[in-house]
C-alpha cells in the first residue's frame, strides 16, 4: 500500500483516546467466540429455498412500514458482502433479484428500481412492493419513499450487479447495471456544481423528482459509473464519473476539512450538516481521495466519535453500527490496525439476538434529515436487527472494500505527463 496513504499516527491515538477504546481482553475474546459477521450474514438466508429472494432490512419487525421490507441498498449493500465474504452463490442470489425486480415491474419499464421490495422469496408474475395493512383505515398502503427511485441506492444496485458479475462475465448483471445507468443519466444537472439529483419519490405514474443532490449519491456514482466504464469499455460512463466527481469535489470545504452533505432542492445551496458517509464513502470510493481529502478523517474524529465508535451526524450522540464499521473497514484498508481491530470491538458489541447487528446503539437516533415518507417528521435510526449493519460489519471484517470490490482503496490517478 502506497505510504502516501497512511493517516499521520496521531489521527489514530486521537481516535484511541476520545472514545475510550481501549477495551479489556475479556471483550476482544468474547468478540472472537462469536459467529463472524460473514457467517451472521449467510444465516440470514439459512434455509430459505432456492431462487432468488430479497432479505429483509429489519428481521425483527412484526408490523407496520418496516415489516418484510427490504431496501434496495440494503440488499446491494449485503450482496457485496457476500462476494466479499466468499460466498458468491449467495450473492447471486440476492443480484438476481434485482433483476427480477427490474424486468418484471408492475408498472416501469425503464431500468429503474424500486427503493423497498417485499422481503421473501419471489413468486411468478409482477415483483411485490413493500407495504403493510392500515387497520384504521382498513386497506394496504404503501410508503411514497419505498416506491420511489433514490439515485444513490440505484448506484449501490449498480456496484452489487458488478461486484457478482465479477470473473463470470455474465453479461445479464453488465446490461442491467447499463440500463439503471441510462435512467440515472436523465437525472444529470446542470445547476452549480452539476452531478446528479437524488432521484424520484411517489407512486407510479407520476413521481415527484427531487431537485435536491447529494454528496453521498454522486460518490455512489462515481464508483458505479467507473465500474460501468470498465466492464463495457464504453467512455460515457467514464464522463458520468467524472460530473459526479466534480460535484463531490465541489462540496469540500478545506476550511471545515469537510464536505457538505449536498445541496437543497435549488441544486446550489449547501447542506452543510456533517455526516459521517459523506466523509468517509469518498476516500473509499474516488481514486486519489484517501489523500487528497485525508482531513476528513480528523474532522470525523474530533465531532463525530461517540461513545466507542462514531455518530450518523453531529444531529445524533449516539453509536451508529454501519458508520462505525465504515471507519473500522477505512482503518484496515490504510493498514491502521490497531484502530480498525478496536472499532471491530466496538461493531461486534452491537451483535442482537437474532445474530444480525442493531442499526444503533440507542433506542433512536436522530440523522439530522427529515423522514422522506413525511417530513414533519425526523429520520431517525432505531435499536433494531438491521440488515445494512450485518453487511458493513461482514465487509470490514473481510477488509472488502464495496466501491472497488477488491480489498483495497481505488488507485490513485496516473500522473499527468508532460508533452
Amino acid at each position: 500500500m502506497s505510504q502516501s496513504l497512511v493517516l499521520p499516527r496521531y489521527y489514530a491515538l486521537a481516535l484511541l483516546s476520545s472514545c475510550g477504546l481501549l477495551l479489556s481482553a475479556a471483550a476482544a475474546a468474547a468478540t472472537a467466540s462469536a459467529p463472524s459477521a460473514c457467517e451472521a450474514l449467510a444465516h440470514q438466508i439459512g434455509g430459505m429455498t432456492t431462487g432468488p429472494l430479497f432479505l429483509a432490512s429489519f428481521p425483527t419487525v412484526t408490523q407496520g412500514p418496516l415489516y418484510k421490507t427490504s431496501f434496495l441498498y440494503d440488499q446491494s449493500v449485503a450482496t457485496i458482502a457476500l462476494v466479499g465474504c466468499g460466498q458468491p452463490q449467495l450473492a447471486r442470489r440476492l443480484a438476481d433479484a434485482l433483476l427480477a425486480a427490474q424486468e418484471r415491474d408492475r408498472h416501469w419499464h425503464d431500468g429503474r428500481l424500486r427503493n423497498g421490495y417485499a422481503a421473501g422469496t419471489i413468486p411468478a408474475g409482477p415483483i411485490k412492493l413493500s407495504g403493510w395493512w392500515d387497520k384504521q383505515q382498513g386497506k394496504w398502503l404503501e410508503d411514497r419513499y419505498q416506491v420511489g427511485s433514490d439515485v444513490g441506492n440505484l448506484a449501490w444496485a449498480m456496484l452489487a450487479l458488478l461486484a457478482v458479475r465479477g470473473g463470470e462475465q455474465d453479461a445479464r448483471y453488465v446490461t442491467a447495471a447499463e440500463r439503471i445507468g441510462h435512467w440515472i443519466e436523465k437525472r444529470r444537472d446542470t445547476r452549480g456544481a452539476g452531478g446528479f439529483t437524488g432521484g424520484t419519490e411517489g407512486s407510479e405514474p407520476t413521481p415527484a423528482e427531487n431537485g435536491w443532490k447529494a454528496t453521498e449519491h454522486n460518490t455512489d456514482l462515481v464508483a458505479a459509473f467507473a465500474g460501468l466504464a470498465l466492464a463495457t469499455g464504453d467512455a460515457r460512463w467514464r464522463r458520468d464519473a467524472t460530473a459526479a466527481a466534480h460535484f463531490v469535489d465541489a462540496m469540500w470545504s478545506a476550511q471545515c476539512a469537510c464536505f457538505a452533505a449536498g445541496t437543497a432542492a435549488d441544486g446550489v445551496t449547501q447542506n452543510t450538516l456533517l455526516a459521517l458517509d459523506a466523509q468517509i464513502w469518498p476516500l473509499l470510493a474516488i481514486p486519489g481521495a484517501a489523500a487528497r481529502y485525508s482531513g476528513a478523517v480528523a474532522t470525523v474524529v474530533k465531532r463525530l466519535s461517540a461513545d466507542d465508535g462514531f455518530a450518523y451526524s453531529e444531529a445524533g450522540t449516539g453509536l451508529w453500527t454501519e458508520g462505525t464499521a465504515q471507519m473500522q473497514l477505512f482503518y484496515a484498508l490504510l493498514g491502521q490496525k490497531t484502530t480498525a481491530d478496536a472499532l471491530g470491538i466496538a461493531v461486534a458489541a452491537e451483535r442482537s439476538a437474532d445474530g444480525g447487528y442493531y442499526a444503533t446503539r440507542e433506542a433512536g437516533s436522530p440523522t439530522g434529515f427529515a423522514l422522506a415518507s413525511d417530513p414533519s417528521l425526523p429520520r431517525r435510526y432505531l435499536h433494531l436487527s438491521h440488515l445494512g449493519a450485518s453487511a458493513w460489519a461482514a465487509l470490514a471484517e473481510r477488509a472488502f472494500n464495496p466501491f472497488t470490490a477488491r480489498n483495497a482503496l481505488p488507485p490513485a490517478p496516473a500522473p499527468t505527463q508532460n508533452p
